[in-house]
């Protein structure tokens, strides 16, 4: 996904002053939803070291592979790119272009291989991880980023829709689940992330391994897809039943744990703290009895990646503002039996308040 030029060089300025403000001399930033965020360089890691080298004054250059460059270039413009033969040493040459003073913060998913050679080639230097710059500046989307973010969240949708169509009694979870994917890719995904159909007993398992189990008549079936168009990420969940005869302990939960998606929704607005969201759609949980069964946080922040900052979570006093997205997912999962959970993306808009990026229907569904 191109970015344009100018759009990067803002990023990395408000990186630079937030690094100065925190008394860092560079970020070292390798492949990975912060390099390109970056740099507009979307790579995946490997050996061959990749490395962004960000000085607190606003310099940067790119290290990258020798026979990376061309691309390199291509989708880094105005990045100054130096490169590197597979006889050199990338770390080397990394360490020559670090400024000398101030801390190095390392980006949080960098190779501990790599990581090991920089603190030897720059011994006695402090180094820190670089979250605590970077993840500030994505967690507020601009509107481009809203904007991919609702054509992936409505490109899950759609999928959704047609897949409520389809039969679903007497299919092995895992053959349904691929057929998730394939309507992922004809809505747009160019990459699929995962696609749980986690059906009876099994959808009590919140990452469930969608397998062998054959769907059976009067099974409640917990279905949470989602992966990535032009470099952001959906995320999904409705729950659907097979047959119109639904227990109506399964109805009581389903209710519950949408009046609790729907508490969150209300909750989340510009000023308040994560975990008052969390809490909000918690309560409703709790005090219809189901409290020990909703076992996860309410929400995580999407983006570039399909779980960052915010979080939705209890202890979380992170205050929530303009451009911030995030999933609201409530959930009951009562062992044995069957589970429910509720999830849309939603983000904070210019008035403040939560909108849902996903506009699928959230009823419990009947399909055969």
């Amino acid at each position: 996904m191109p970015i344009d030029a100018a759009v990067l060089r803002a990023r990395r300025e408000r990186a630079a002053t937030a690094a100065r403000a925190a008394g860092i001399g560079a970020l070292l930033v390798s492949p990975g939803s912060d390099l390109a965020y970056l740099s507009g360089h979307r790579i995946h890691g490997s050996e061959r070291l990749t490395c962004l080298v960000l000085h607190a004054d606003g310099a940067a250059t790119l290290v990258v592979p020798e026979l990376e460059a061309p691309r390199a270039r291509t989708a880094a413009p105005g990045l100054d790119v130096r490169t590197w033969g597979e006889t050199d040493d990338p770390v080397a040459l990394v360490a020559r272009l670090v400024p000398k003073a101030g801390a190095l913060a390392l980006d949080d998913r960098m190779w501990a291989a790599i990581v090991l050679r920089l603190q030897a080639a720059l011994a006695g230097r402090r180094f820190v991880t670089s979250s605590a710059v970077v993840s500030q500046l994505r967690v507020r989307k601009d509107r481009s980023e809203i904007e991919a973010l609702r054509a992936v969240a409505h490109g899950a949708d759609r999928a959704y829709a047609t897949l409520r169509e389809r039969a679903f009694a007497g299919r092995k979870e895992r053959d349904i689940s691929a057929e998730v994917g394939e309507l992922l890719r004809e809505e747009g995904h160019t990459e699929i992330s995962f696609a749980i159909v986690a059906s009876g007993p099994n959808g009590a398992s919140p990452h469930h391994d969608s397998g062998d189990r054959v769907v059976e008549p009067n099974d409640t079936i917990v279905l949470d897809f989602g992966g990535v168009q032009d470099w952001y990420c959906s995320d999904i969940t409705r729950t659907v039943h097979v047959g119109a005869a639904v227990d109506a302990e399964v109805r009581r939960v389903h209710d519950v744990v949408l009046r609790a998606q729907e508490a969150g929704y209300r909750a989340a607005r510009d000023g308040v703290e994560a975990a008052s969201v969390d809490q909000a759609g918690r309560a409703v949980i709790a005090d219809a009895g189901y409290g020990a069964y909703f076992v996860h946080r309410l929400g995580h922040g999407i983006g570039l990646d399909g779980h960052e900052h915010p979080y939705l979570v209890q202890g979380n006093t992170q205050r929530l503002e303009p451009g911030m997205a995030f999933s609201i997912e409530p959930a009951v999962y009562l062992p044995g039996r069957f589970g429910v959970r509720i999830e849309d993306i939603a983000y904070i808009d210019a008035h403040g308040v939560a909108e849902p990026l996903n506009q699928a229907d959230r009823s419990l569904t009947i399909v055969g």
